[in-house]
């Protein structure tokens, strides 16, 4: 696979898998985004000339087919995201994670190539807090909000095409992502960025509901090796055993930046807001062979943080008005 497509690829983990493939092989990247304000050109810029940028639509056949046409392989990350904003607009979420993924879908099987489809937990929707399951490539999808119940549709529609096309795919559902070029209206960038700002970190509710988080880098590394390695047709559940509530984490932050960890707002809680996730990946570490390196949070931690004070002209001119936003929803 010498040419691989990256369609979301200057989003948060999307730039990350880039930036991995440019240090883990020697792929040509060409990167489909259509440049919302959650992507930055700053994630993939002083990559070489073995990235290149296209700004465009995933549900633009026209823009899609000649990209595919010349890739070995696709890789899709490119979606809405956000579930604070699929509840305020769902729209955008229908367009991008369904006709897009369809658009996609329809491209590959034209053209015989490759693909992977990256997905979220948040499709089985959540546990119990005293659940001692996790989740499972066989849990049943049970989305709860606009964002996750788009992002089933899509797993769904590539399923479809691998039974009835024979399309050549993969689907990989992931936990919680944390580390570099994350937008900050996200739950750690946005705590990290209210604190180098002398502002209290906000904490949704009591801040019980729990993530299972992963270093984007360890996301990357799983992914390509679905790509190299993984059967066709099978799904995959990526996860580093980062199970965390949210107040400890919010902690964590504010001891790890100098302050009294008990120094944060409660604010209203999420519609809908779901309790627990958590990620069994059995299956992609002894079928496939691959383990997480950041196995420590707070190291991982440690380094995120770094890099919001390294990089904060990235981050400072979207930040009033991720404040304003979340201010006029009293969050």
């Amino acid at each position: 696979m010498k040419n691989i497509l990256v369609t979301g690829g200057a989003g948060f983990i999307g730039s990350n898998f880039v930036h991995y493939l440019v240090e883990n092989t020697d792929a040509q990247v060409t990167v489909l985004d259509k440049m919302t304000y959650a992507a930055s050109k700053e994630s993939v810029d002083g990559l070489g000339d073995r990235v290149k940028l296209i700004v465009g639509d995933i549900a633009d056949a026209a823009v899609v087919d000649p990209l595919v046409a010349e890739a070995d392989a696709v890789v899709h990350y490119a979606a809405e995201s956000h579930n604070d904003n699929s509840l305020n607009d769902p729209s955008p979420f229908v367009t991008t994670n369904i006709i897009g993924t369809f658009t996609l879908l329809e491209a590959v099987r034209k053209y015989g190539v490759r693909y992977h489809h990256i997905s979220t937990d948040e499709v089985y929707g959540d546990l119990e807090l005293d659940d001692p399951e996790r989740f499972t490539e066989s849990t049943p999808y049970n989305p709860s909000s606009p964002y996750s119940s788009t992002k089933a549709g899509s797993d769904l529609l590539v399923r479809a095409w691998v039974r009835s096309f024979g399309v050549e795919a993969t689907i990989s559902n992931c936990s919680n992502n944390y580390g570099p070029w994350q937008h900050i209206e996200k739950f750690i960038p946005r705590q990290i960025t209210n604190l180098i700002d002398g502002v209290k970190p906000k904490l949704y509710g009591a801040g019980l509901n729990v993530r299972d988080w992963i270093h984007a880098n360890d996301h990357s590394s799983a992914v390509l090796t679905i790509l190299e390695k993984g059967a066709i047709g099978e799904t995959y559940l990526i996860g580093a055993d980062g199970e965390k509530n949210n107040l400890d984490t919010v902690k964590l932050i504010l001891r790890l930046m100098g302050h009294d960890e008990n120094d944060f707002e409660h604010v209203n809680d999420r519609a809908g807001h779901d309790l627990r996730y958590a990620i069994d990946s059995t299956k992609l570490r002894t079928e496939l062979g691959w383990t997480p390196k950041f196995q420590n949070f707070e190291s991982g931690m440690a380094d995120t943080i770094q890099w919001y004070r390294d990089n904060e002209t990235w981050w400072r001119a979207k930040k009033a008005e991720v404040e304003a936003k979340y201010a006029s929803q009293g969050q």
